[in-house]
């Protein structure tokens, strides 16, 4: 069976103190992830401004790779994505973006990307792209449109003005041919169910905010 894959969102109003003591922790939480090989990072601070968001953007990619082997490769490295602000992404020289339901498309956003002179040196490196969906429709246009995996929700937890798929819905939206990564709710206890129903990956906050992350990924992935 494949590994599992796991993709951490950020969420740094979640941690106590003020905002320094918040974006200190975060920026150690970033780095033990990419240090015990969590596969994607989302930056999902969508209440800073752009300008705040580029300078955290900044020390979180810095912290992400600085955690890893200098031999380690591009394609083996965590993968450090910004939600939303493509703008952000490219001039922070980020792995890629994450764009919510309804958002800008796969497409737009890769012709950006390809067109960006912030590129430099990645050039030739294409952006890592997730897309938000909720049906097995939403996972398919995904797909369509040259998403790299869909983050699928919500499986477990149900938020307002959505409703639960559970894991037949999860079944259901893993017969497309991205990977699909089970959202909302996902816990150590309900992890290997998404797998059974053919999810290539979990995705969460609280289980790798509140969790000592080297024995989570040897739990999930033991």
């Amino acid at each position: 069976m494949p590994q599992l894959l796991l993709y951490y969102i950020t969420d740094r109003r979640a941690f106590p103190g003020d905002e320094a003591a918040r974006r200190r922790v975060l920026l150690a939480k970033i780095r033990e992830a990419a240090a015990v090989g969590i596969d994607y990072i989302q930056l999902r601070e969508k209440d800073l401004s752009a300008r705040d968001l580029e300078g955290l953007a900044r020390e979180a990619i810095a912290s992400s790779r600085d955690a890893q082997p200098s031999t380690q490769s591009r394609v083996s490295r965590t993968v450090l994505i910004i939600n939303s602000r493509v703008d952000v992404a490219l001039a922070t020289s980020a792995d890629g973006v994450h764009l919510p339901a309804n958002d800008i498309s796969t497409i737009d956003v890769r012709k950006a990307w390809d067109r960006s002179p912030a590129r430099g040196t990645d050039d030739l490196v294409p952006a890592t792209i997730s897309v938000s969906c909720h049906s097995l429709d939403e996972v398919r246009r995904a797909e369509s449109t040259g998403a790299d995996l869909a983050l699928f929700a919500p499986v477990f937890e149900k938020r307002p003005g959505t409703q639960l798929s559970g894991l037949e819905g999860l079944r259901e939206a893993c017969r497309s041919r991205i990977p699909v990564f089970a959202l909302g709710g996902v816990t150590l206890e309900n992890a290997q169910g998404c797998m059974e129903a053919g999810a290539a990956g979990i995705a969460g906050i609280r289980l790798f905010q509140e969790n000592n992350l080297a024995k989570l990924v040897n739990k999930l992935r033991g």
